[in-house]
């Protein structure tokens, strides 16, 4: 087959342990796969051939984000300030406030966001899921995810009432059989569903069993948080007698199936029980330091864990998320040893989030016949330089604006660090419309509350 795209001799970070740095190689892209990566040139170009550059690029693969919420782009640079999350929280738009149209205009944004600094794909959850899906994949980014499942009354957790409706259960739970039906495509993996269960305080001991059915029936892998406040561990031990993820183990959620966000409220049985089972961490490095927490990494890793990297509803910049989670890993030993570098967190966003998703056949490194999920950063930059060890500088100097082009399926999604595929300019404005008015409504609202 000819090669539909040649990458021109750059140096290729691949998150494959086979031969994980290439100082030059060239890398051809036939049918949305990787056809060769070669340490010498093509003795010969065949015509139609789109030639990218390589020179003073460095290529690696997609990162894989396993923990959004593209819509909570709405209280960006309020969120970060309040100390608990906006579910929670009184006066801050809450996702059962937001309309189709809004939905659309945010989830575009956070696909945006998380495309533009890298991601080839995100594993996002909330409300609105079946318009947030389709309005993420059109950016060209893979867009997999599931509305938030719960039989928690959501219109009253953040007045501190968790009131349980078996209604609200069932509606949430089929909301996710119709996304499974309309977006699961396990073969051209654009689009999927990964169940999520909001949280353990937000869902019965009921649901979960209910939502490990479906998991059973479908296939498909579980997205939840765990253990991300104190509040959540005291409440599931007073509801329970349990910690959260002594209730996923007793509800049969507790595998390598899962992805357990946060992870940060846990002692040590936890730790041992979550290592034990082979779950999946998506580590949260920046949005747990912001709100003045870190999971303990190093001891979950080291019983057994598995390590993903995620933004949560901060900006999507991966590569600011693995320096902020080498440097999470460090804090806690209190030394730089050989169990905690650079590589670390680069396979963490890499085939780590490959791995946690059951994609790791398909994305995640630079391998002959794996679908080309490509990132090209722009070395030629002053904080960029030298070059004396490209995945140093990555980690430790880069950000995800450094990105210029991002490959989806072998297809140009980004090139010159904008959209190929949607309007930047329009999508940032619908967003803007839909946050002013979410604030609006928000704001007068907790204002009549306040005034009764």
């Amino acid at each position: 087959m000819i090669p539909d795209i040649l990458i021109d001799g750059a140096a290729v970070l691949t998150s494959d342990p086979a031969r994980p740095y290439l100082r030059r190689a060239w890398i051809e892209v036939a049918g949305g796969r990787i056809a060769s990566v070669s340490e010498t040139r093509p003795e010969r170009i065949a015509e139609g051939t789109r030639v990218l550059p390589g020179d003073g690029r460095l290529v690696t693969p997609g990162f894989v984000n396993i923990h959004t919420h593209a819509i909570l782009s709405m209280v960006r640079g309020v969120a970060e300030d309040m100390g608990f999350a906006p579910a929670y929280t009184p006066g801050v738009p809450h996702g059962h406030d937001v309309t189709p149209d809004e939905a659309r205009a945010l989830s575009r944004l956070g696909a945006l966001d998380a495309l533009c600094f890298g991601s080839t794909l995100i594993n996002d959850s909330f409300t609105q899921q079946d318009t947030a899906l389709e309005a993420m994949a059109e950016t060209g980014i893979r867009a997999w995810g599931c509305g938030r499942i719960h039989d928690v009354d959501f219109s009253r957790v953040h007045l501190g009432e968790w009131r349980y409706d078996t209604a609200i259960g069932e509606r949430t739970l089929g909301l996710a059989a119709d996304l499974i039906d309309r977006f699961h495509d396990p073969d051209g993996l654009r689009t999927g569903v990964v169940l999520a269960p909001h949280a353990p305080d937000t869902c019965s001991p009921d649901l979960l069993r209910l939502v490990r059915e479906m998991r059973d029936a479908r296939g498909l892998r579980i997205n939840t948080h765990v253990a991300q406040s104190r509040v959540e561990v005291d409440f599931i031990r007073e509801r329970d007698g349990m910690s959260p993820p002594e209730l996923l183990d007793s509800v049969g959620l507790l595998d390598d199936r899962l992805i357990a966000a946060h992870c940060i409220h846990v002692d040590q049985g936890d730790i041992d029980r979550l290592g034990r089972a082979g779950a999946h961490l998506a580590h949260i490095a920046k949005g747990n330091q912001t709100h003045g927490h870190t999971a303990p990494t190093q001891r979950l890793r080291a019983a057994g864990m598995r390590l993903g990297l995620s933004t949560d509803n901060m900006h999507a910049d991966m590569v600011e998320t693995m320096r902020w989670a080498l440097a999470t890993g460090r804090l806690q030993t209190g030394k730089v040893d050989a169990a905690w570098q650079p590589e670390t967190v680069f396979e963490a966003a890499t085939i780590g989030g490959a791995r946690a998703l059951g994609l790791d056949s398909e994305i995640g490194s630079i391998e002959v016949g794996k679908r080309a999920d490509l990132v090209v950063f722009d070395m030629n930059r002053p904080h960029l330089r030298p070059r004396t060890n490209d995945l140093g500088v990555l980690v430790h100097t880069a950000q995800g604006r450094d990105v210029d082009m991002v490959l989806v399926d072998g297809e140009v999604v980004v090139s010159d660090g904008r959209p190929t595929r949607v309007d930047l300019a329009a999508a940032l404005a619908a967003a803007e419309t839909a946050a002013a008015a979410l604030w609006t409504r928000a704001r007068d609202e907790h204002s009549a509350m306040q005034a009764r």
